[in-house]
């Protein structure tokens, strides 16, 4: 369909199926506008009931959510079949459980991501034990905060030193996790 404006009173409408309407003597553009999207509508509700039924609805939705609930079902199977081959459980230990429940308790998502996941405030952490290892992650939070003007700040935790190594640790087994080369870069 196009919209032709004739004159400064008069706009034209030509439909697809030829039927032309001409309105006359109309004001304000707006009106003109309002009149054509409700002479459409209801023009596509007529077509529309002569050519889609109930039956036809009804069975379109049957169909369609039968064949989403079939994806739903493939997907969830496939995903259960591959994550245990990528979830890196053979290699948690007790000290990376004990940094996981660090992390959580000092709530690092916060502020930081963790395989895509949480804030954006801070760097990703998901590979950050394979871009600085263990000494500069040590080093990193016991400098905390580094008072730098217009940087923001991480909180001193007071972490004892074996809490940083279960930390570490934490950080580590995420590392090693097959992430299917997320992030996309080395630098998070």
């Amino acid at each position: 369909m196009t919209l032709v404006k004739l004159a400064d009173n008069q706009v034209t409408l030509l439909h697809l199926n030829g039927r032309i309407l001409k309105l006359t003597k109309v004001k304000d553009m707006k009106w003109t506008i309002l009149y054509i999207l409700v002479v459409i509508y209801i023009n596509r509700e007529v077509a529309m009931a002569t050519r889609f039924t109930k039956s036809m609805a009804r069975n379109i939705f049957f169909g369609g959510s039968l064949f989403f609930f079939l994806l739903f079902l493939a997907l969830t199977f496939d995903t259960n079949q591959k994550l245990p081959k990528r979830d890196n459980s053979q290699n948690l230990t007790a000290s990376a459980i004990h940094g996981k429940k660090l992390w959580e308790t000092n709530n690092c998502i916060g502020c930081h991501t963790l395989l895509g996941e949480g804030a954006y405030f801070a760097p990703e952490l998901g590979n950050v034990y394979k871009r600085r290892g263990p000494d500069f992650i040590k080093a990193w939070i016991k400098s905390q905060p580094t008072g730098a003007p217009g940087r923001r700040q991480m909180p001193q935790f007071n972490f004892t030193e074996q809490e940083l190594d279960d930390l570490v640790e934490f950080l580590k087994y995420t590392s090693e996790i097959n992430t299917n080369n997320w992030p996309p870069n080395i630098e998070g």
